[in-house]
């Protein structure tokens, strides 16, 4: 597996891999634009590096694409003669539709379009992923292979990866500014940072955990912490009064019309 462009994403993405047992660090190699940036990768995970990006898509079965959106084009033009029908190339780069990065590379070159989000870093990602005109069922699983090792994946088709991304791309940006908005009314309640961080935080995680691993509707984990005329109850109407529901479905659809415009080129 070649991973191009091993920045923060890149590089969670390899930790991901090696601690899964998918890969084995000599199975592994990375680029980057600087050698000091390599030589920390090389220390850290074993794995093999070069500053080259075609010499590590040569003979590599998974290529998987981690560069800013900005960065893309000319990483294309570095690797088009190399990548071959033969590879599966896996794009972590936001907002870069799989029919833009086909037009670089040659003929029938199949592309998986991935956007993983922040927690992949501590193996509780999320991806949507989605299949290019010559990408077919093998390079699907391959590439839901790579991200199972960092957290999980959905399949959908390419038209909602705009959607995808204003969900779960940037839903840890939600999640944190709701628990920053908490962790400040803990405070003028009168407890201290630390303990009211201690319990968002762990609070928010638990939460997670029944709607994940119980299968909790939301409405449902809701309803039972709400007790009729109780202190939730009177919490719920208040952020209800606020339109904070309806905050969150404009801002995510705006969170989605910027995703399109980003790959318009705007």
């Amino acid at each position: 597996m070649a991973v191009l462009g091993a920045g923060k994403a890149g590089e969670a993405l390899i930790a991901g891999v090696l601690s899964s047992g998918w890969r084995e660090p000599a199975e592994i190699v990375a680029t980057a634009r600087r050698q000091e940036h390599l030589d920390g990768l090389a220390e850290r995970h074993g794995v093999r590096t070069t500053l080259v990006n075609g010499e590590a898509v040569a003979g590599a079965g998974i290529v998987v694409i981690a560069v800013k959106p900005q960065d893309i084009e000319n990483l294309l033009a570095e690797i088009s003669g190399v990548v071959t029908a033969e590879q599966t190339v896996v794009s972590l780069a936001a907002a870069i539709p799989t029919a833009s990065i086909e037009a670089h590379l040659s003929d029938r070159v199949p592309v998986v379009r991935a956007m993983p989000n922040t927690p992949m870093t501590v193996h509780e990602g999320m991806a949507g992923i989605a299949a290019g005109t010559y990408a077919e069922e093998e390079h699907l699983r391959r590439a839901e292979d790579v991200l199972g090792s960092v957290g999980r994946s959905v399949r959908v088709d390419e038209g909602y990866m705009d959607a995808i991304t204003a969900v779960s791309g940037s839903g840890p940006a939600y999640f944190a500014l709701l628990a920053e908005s908490m962790i400040e009314a803990g405070i003028l309640l009168g407890l201290s940072r630390e303990v009211s961080t201690d319990l968002v935080v762990q609070t928010m995680l638990g939460t997670a955990k029944l709607l994940r691993d119980e299968r909790m509707h939301p409405v449902e984990l809701r309803e039972a912490v709400t007790s009729p005329g109780g202190t939730t109850i009177a919490a719920i109407r208040e952020l209800e009064q606020a339109g904070v529901r309806a905050a969150f479905l404009n801002a995510i659809q705006a969170a989605m019309r910027r995703s399109k415009e980003l790959a318009e080129g705007r």
